[in-house]
């Protein structure tokens, strides 16, 4: 007799969507712009010829890249709250975090895609600060999550994540460093952009992860 399907809706397209929408949207909207002249055509994770947001900051890539952008903000706050209820039975100091860092990170990733392309100071300044603390309430959130994981027996899970956690350091450090010790402007900013790419795809094989293992458990979503 074959099994009774279960009830609910598979959870895992939705850290999938997290990782490839904003992944297909930067990668799109460099092609758009290297396609239409707007900014040079090179490698942008060897040679830092050009940063994430200046690929998307105009043309027909800045209205994808929006378009994308914006729900995909919304999709990561909805994935942290399932993050949250996912570790509920694990750990629940760190996991009563995850709705407010998924929140923070969430409504600074729309500030900076809805002023991106915008001409002026202010926001210049709004853009740069919604990008930093994105990563860093992003960042804020996987530490939350390893350390509801981290409490023996350890899930399959927390190694990958931990991994990407420590690549994310490791960026981050880098970034640090090269401020200091970089002197040359244009050399600065170059290695600044080769930074902001490869931080990108950890970010992508972070929500990767939760999707590959929510997959195999068979974690579905139901409203009661």
């Amino acid at each position: 007799m074959a099994d009774a399907p279960r009830p609910g809706l598979p959870l895992w397209p939705l850290p999938l969507l997290c990782a490839l929408l904003p992944f297909l949207a930067a990668h799109l909207a460099w092609w758009l712009s290297v396609s239409d002249g707007l900014i040079p055509d090179c490698n942008p994770y060897t040679q830092g010829c050009v940063s994430i947001s200046r690929a998307a900051r105009h043309g027909l890539g800045n209205d994808l890249f929006r378009m994308v952008m914006l729900p995909c903000a919304a999709l990561q706050v909805l994935c942290w709250l399932a993050v949250a209820q996912w570790l509920r039975g694990t750990a629940r100091g760190p996991a009563r975090l995850l709705p407010w860092l998924g929140l923070v990170a969430g409504a600074f990733l729309a500030l900076y895609a809805t002023f991106l392309g915008s001409e002026g100071e202010i926001y210049a300044v709004l853009r740069r600060y919604g990008v930093k603390l994105y990563f860093g309430g992003t960042y804020l959130a996987l530490l939350a999550t390893l350390a509801a994981l981290s409490r023996p027996p350890r899930p399959p899970a927390y190694r990958p994540l931990l991994i990407v956690a420590a690549g994310f350091m490791a960026l981050g450090l880098a970034s640090i460093a090269r401020e200091y010790f970089v002197l040359d402007e244009q050399a600065n900013d170059r290695w600044g952009n080769v930074l902001e790419w490869h931080l990108g795809l950890w970010l992508t094989a972070m929500f990767a992860v939760l999707a590959a293992r929510w997959r195999r458990d068979g974690l579905r979503v139901r409203v009661a």
